[in-house]
């Protein structure tokens, strides 16, 4: 498989793209989108269609039909979720560096002696412990065609760029070794954060507030395309963002604690995982915590994964868009 220009190296992806006031579903194949209806699909909508994903049927469309020029196109997010689940803390080496630091400010411990007991704690905890899931609200979830407005209470809004799992057939209480028949396919969400909304501070005993520090309108930029899962070894793509033209994010996906099996069956246990869900896996070293540089009005961010393309995100301040 060759990489086009939109950064696929797929034959062929899922996108919806805006037709007036109209958000519809396409076939990208190369340079080119094709609309598709229902009937191409054999389904009602994407959802539908996720739940038996029929990806040969779609192959079969490649090149037939009336195709847009996709440099003409706008995209929006590829995907329709009716819940948004996410991984916290699941790169092994970011746990460490995480774990070792505040080791080293709190005890005696030299530098390698933190991070090789901050190792043994990730072996520990791959071997016996559980993925760290909470969730997101699926109106945060939106194409890069629209900006990041950055909420004017907090000056501390933050990137993370994650490789997403788009569910396919249902899920629900499956092990393991079941967990991929479920998986349709994979997309790229950065998954904002206001750094400074994470703990409580009336009450710091409640811990975590993810509902204020993740779920701002535009939180969760997604996109531009759903790749199919027979393309894509998610257990082994690069996530790499850059700010402004500078590399701040550059990881693999083989570096995650829990495997993507691992975090469908997880997740799975409590809820059912419906057709077009989005389950995000966990985000790299590299976020404006790590640099001491936050998001700022005029940014531009540019997050890829190997194979998935690469989503263009530009940042306004609230006063500037108007709010």
């Amino acid at each position: 498989m060759t990489t086009t220009s939109t950064g696929l190296t797929a034959p062929f992806a899922l996108a919806r793209y805006r037709d007036g006031s109209a958000v519809r579903l396409g076939l990208v194949a190369g340079e080119t989108l094709r609309p598709l209806s229902a009937a191409d699909l054999g389904a009602a909508d994407l959802n539908s269609f996720l739940a038996d994903a029929d990806w040969d049927r779609l192959a079969a469309l490649v090149g037939t039909g009336d195709a847009l020029p996709l440099a003409e196109v706008v995209l929006t997010a590829p995907v329709a979720p009716r819940q948004v689940l996410q991984t916290g803390a699941n790169y092994r080496q970011h746990v460490i560096e995480l774990v070792a630091a505040g080791l080293t400010q709190n005890t005696d411990r030299t530098p390698e002696e933190a991070r090789a007991f901050a190792s043994s704690m990730m072996d520990e905890r791959k071997a016996n412990g559980e993925p760290y899931f909470f969730i997101g609200l699926p109106a945060c979830v939106v194409g890069d065609d629209v900006p990041l407005v950055l909420p004017g209470y907090s000056d501390v809004h933050d990137w993370e760029l994650e490789l997403a799992v788009v569910i396919g057939r249902e899920a629900f209480r499956v092990s393991r070794d079941e967990a991929m028949d479920h998986v349709a396919g994979y997309t790229i969400v950065n998954d904002v954060t206001t750094r400074d909304l994470v703990f409580r501070k009336d009450m710091k005993e409640i811990g975590t507030d993810w509902y204020r520090s993740k779920n701002a309108p535009g939180f969760l930029p997604a996109g531009p395309f759903l790749v199919p899962a027979p393309f894509v070894d998610g257990g082994d793509v690069t996530v790499h963002l850059e700010l402004n033209g500078q590399v701040m994010q550059d990881s693999s996906t083989a570096d995650l604690l829990f495997d993507i099996p691992a975090l469908v069956s997880g997740a799975s246990q409590t809820m059912p995982l419906l057709p077009g869900d989005i389950l995000l896996t966990g985000s790299p070293a590299g976020n404006g915590q790590h640099w001491r540089r936050f998001l700022r009005d005029g940014d531009v961010m540019a997050g890829s994964i190997s194979g998935l393309g690469t989503q263009v995100v530009r940042c306004v301040a609230e006063t500037e868009a108007g709010r």
